[in-house]
């Protein structure tokens, strides 16, 4: 039995109190249970976070102001969320990095930045996408929206639709906090639909004395293609934080599985001390529930897991599958956002029902040690089964990696991923593969075409591909096989993060695209391959991108991202990038390891911007093949209400 969960502290929660007979309390059977190994949390755990809430709350909270030229006055770091019991949503980076002034964004500057294909709102702040879900022709997504500006805050659920995931309409928002279990957030959740047609929203609410608690909503009209209109529960909350777990500590529902007894199952991402945990609560009718005794996973060391998922993949079929299904030739994956490192970690295992234990296959890789969904910025993802196309689709959450006031000045910030295809990587076994979806392709135009480019060592090639801020592009990379074979010298220990970048030469990588890019590579943001050989002489093949140079402005976070990532015997090399703007979406090998980037150029915008196919080895020719397509913009609009096209 895991330490902390051993002899962890019970702590105490009670219902709100009902001095004005407005709040509800839970019935005796919807409050807190004992529960056999979660017996609570160290009570110095729980000062030092009442300590962290009162400097939190006499932390300044003034914002920085701009001068009438456009540009912004230095300010210190003001931190967001985390006094609410919420991961930090400002850039921690940044605000700990030696940066002392803010650059003189132009308007033209500010205004290329905005995407042309990704979903993010008109304006101002935007987070987790919550409650996916495919309904009557339309596919909806609820996320986490601040209506009042730029930064966190204020958290309700927006609400977009779409008929093929790419072209989107804005509807009305679909919650606000505006009961007394949800007044300081309609914070993140996910959607189950039954097999009736109904359809159950579940989400977490902050409420009146920032206690984390999960709700019920559901549509007011299950025939309104739109689900324009939601009902809250009224006797929310229907699940509060049982004993040992922290009123901070106890958030993000996930989609409902149905268990070997016909009752359904929800996950709950929570901690006991630095443990990581996944509790299970069963309901047969999802406004009474029991919290089962015990957790389905725990990892030591992991901290606080939010935003959890938990899914099945199909290890002999391409489709996706339905939450609820298991069997035979069926793994699932598990999935945590780490609060403490902000990350998206998962892990490939096998969940046995009977017993609600899930158990990954290698403990080398557990969730929240091993494999991440994108090693880049990216947080707070959630998939859906999308039963229209039978597919496994998955969302993330992109942040801003410049400073406040930046996207203060700019008035938005953050987007959303281009929705994944995820299915199992039969060829290795190992892990899952991320893909575009297919119907991001209907965006492609004019395509450019570079094939069996020979790039000797030290080599950089230029690439005619017209406008070069939206593209879609893949790439294939030989190498001379014998030469790797035969090569002798070792280079142990390499690393994308601390590697150097695409400037640190090795005899085979780093070889590449460079993207968003000036003529003269003042500015360049290159993604790449570099093989590494050990003492053993085995081959071991990274996956970087390199934002070091992506920006001249010093208040812009320039982080070397990447990971290693399986070739297999008689596999070239290959990548896709999807670029849009400030976004570089980087997939490698199938989507084996995926990284997303966002990147700030103060020179290499709009017509300026190039692309170049690089070889940075010393010891190696590449040839490369390239077929790149400009992407025409996504059609993002508010929903034509006066046109009854629904």
């Amino acid at each position: 039995m895991n330490a902390d969960i051993e002899h962890a502290t019970s702590t105490s929660y009670s219902p709100l109190p009902d001095a004005d007979n407005h709040h509800h309390h839970p019935p005796s059977s919807q409050r807190r249970r004992p529960v056999v190994l979660l017996s609570g949390i160290f009570i110095s755990m729980l000062l030092f976070s009442s300590l962290i809430a009162f400097i939190n709350q006499y932390s300044d909270p003034h914002v920085d102001e701009f001068s009438g030229d456009g540009t912004s006055s230095p300010g210190r770091h003001i931190s967001r969320g985390v006094s609410q019991g919420v991961s930090e949503k400002s850039n921690i980076q940044l605000s700990s990095s030696d940066v002392e002034e803010i650059y003189p964004w132009t308007n033209a500057m500010l205004s290329w930045q905005r995407t042309g294909f990704h979903f993010q709102p008109p304006k101002n702040w935007m987070n987790d996408p919550n409650g996916p879900l495919y309904h009557l022709g339309w596919y909806h997504l609820f996320y986490q929206y601040n209506p009042d500006g730029a930064i966190w805050g204020n958290i309700t659920w927006g609400h977009a639709i779409s008929k093929d995931l790419i072209n989107w309409f804005h509807l009305p928002f679909a919650m606000v906090p505006d009961q007394w279990y949800d007044i300081n957030g309609v914070w993140s959740g996910s959607a189950t639909i039954l097999p009736d047609g109904r359809i159950i929203m579940l989400y977490t609410g902050d409420t009146d004395e920032l206690v984390q608690v999960q709700n019920l909503a559901y549509p007011a009209n299950l025939s309104d293609p739109l689900l324009i209109d939601w009902i809250k529960y009224p006797n929310n909350p229907v699940m509060v934080p049982p004993p040992g777990i922290g009123t901070t500590d106890f958030r993000d529902p996930t989609t409902a599985w149905v268990g070997p007894n016909g009752k359904w199952r929800v996950a709950i991402g929570a901690k006991v001390n630095k443990t990581g945990i996944t509790l299970v609560y069963e309901t047969k009718n999802f406004t009474s529930y029991e919290l089962l005794e015990e957790v389905m996973h725990a990892v030591p060391g992991t901290g606080m897991w939010e935003c959890v998922d938990f899914y099945p993949v199909s290890t002999t079929e391409p489709n996706g599958l339905d939450t609820s299904v298991n069997g035979p030739g069926i793994k699932h994956v598990l999935k945590s956002s780490l609060d403490d490192d902000k990350h998206d970690y998962y892990a490939l295992g096998t969940y046995d029902p009977i017993s609600n234990k899930w158990t990954p296959d290698d403990p080398e890789l557990d969730v929240g040690i091993g494999l991440r969904l994108d090693y880049g910025k990216y947080y707070a993802s959630k998939t859906f089964y999308d039963q229209n196309t039978q597919r496994r689709l998955l969302w993330g959450w992109i942040g801003e990696t410049d400073s406040e006031a930046a996207d203060i000045l700019k008035g938005w910030s953050s987007v959303q991923t281009i929705p994944r295809e995820v299915v199992f990587d039969k060829k290795t076994g190992t892990n899952i593969l991320q893909w575009p979806i297919k119907e991001v392709e209907k965006l492609r135009s004019k395509s450019t075409s570079y094939q069996k480019v020979i790039l000797e060592p030290g080599s950089l090639v230029p690439l005619d591909v017209g406008l070069a801020t939206q593209l879609d592009i893949l790439a294939t990379f030989d190498i001379d096989t014998l030469s790797l074979e035969s090569s002798l010298e070792a280079d142990v220990g390499y690393n994308c993060t601390t590697s150097g970048g695409s400037s640190s030469r090795g005899v085979f990588g780093p070889f590449g695209l460079v993207v968003l890019a000036d003529e003269s590579l003042t500015e360049q943001t290159p993604v790449y391959f570099y093989i590494a050989k050990g003492t053993d002489g085995v081959a071991n093949t990274y996956f970087c991108a390199d934002q070091s140079k992506s920006s001249t402005a010093p208040d812009v976070t320039k982080l070397i991202y990447g990971s290693s990532v399986p070739v297999l015997h008689g596999e070239s090399f290959s990548m896709r990038l999807l670029v849009d703007h400030s976004i570089v979406e980087s997939f490698a090998q199938g989507g084996r390891t995926v990284i997303t980037s966002r990147v700030y150029p103060t020179k290499a915008i709009y017509s300026a911007a190039k692309v170049f196919l690089f070889n940075n080895a010393t010891g190696v020719t590449v040839t490369a093949n390239v077929n790149a397509w400009n992407m025409d913009s996504a059609h993002i609009d508010y929903f034509p209400f006066g046109n009854n096209d629904s």
